[in-house]
């Protein structure tokens, strides 16, 4: 006689998807909160939007002004006004483009760098917590789900250095 799965061992990966969905939900609650803490360690300096354009900067090392608006997705003139606002308080460095003097090139200032490494930084620190709390098998299947979840969703894979806020960039 062959052998027959128990019934839990049947359901189709359809009818397990609504609970696969509401486990990832909980687990973004607890992601959401990590980054919305965060935030706040450098909210006294630079508000969620102006964090964003850093956060765009670091990732790409250099860009300019265009980039930023369609990263963010406003206008140029907003852009603008927002990396002004960088430039004036030292976060940010524009200068001519080498390759082409009618763009200007944006990169972090040290200030800058340090502000986006205080985020990621606690957020880093904060996951680790959570994460230290599992048995390291599971940590492992963690990251390699998640890792799989990332690229399904088209996030890019990148290295230590790479800074994407997982809002739109």
């Amino acid at each position: 006689m062959a052998y027959s799965p128990p019934m839990a061992a049947k359901e189709t990966d359809a009818e397990d998807l609504p609970r696969q969905v509401d486990a990832v939900m909980r687990a973004s609650r607890v992601l959401v909160a990590v980054v919305a803490q965060s935030i706040a360690v450098v909210e006294d300096t630079v508000s969620v939007l102006q964090l964003r354009v850093l956060v765009i900067i670091a990732s790409r090392r250099a860009l300019n002004l265009g980039e930023v608006a369609e990263s963010l997705g406003v206008h140029p003139s907003n852009a603008t006004r927002i990396v002004d606002k960088l430039v004036t308080a030292g976060f940010v460095h524009r200068a001519d483009d080498p390759a082409d003097r009618r763009y200007l090139v944006l990169s972090l200032t040290p200030q800058g760098h340090d502000i986006v490494q205080r985020v990621m930084g606690y957020r880093r620190s904060s996951i680790a917590t959570v994460m230290e709390n599992m048995r390291p098998s599971r940590r492992r299947t963690l990251a390699s789900a998640l890792g799989s979840f990332a690229e399904a969703a088209g996030e890019p894979p990148g290295d230590e250095e790479v800074y994407l806020l997982g809002v739109s960039s």
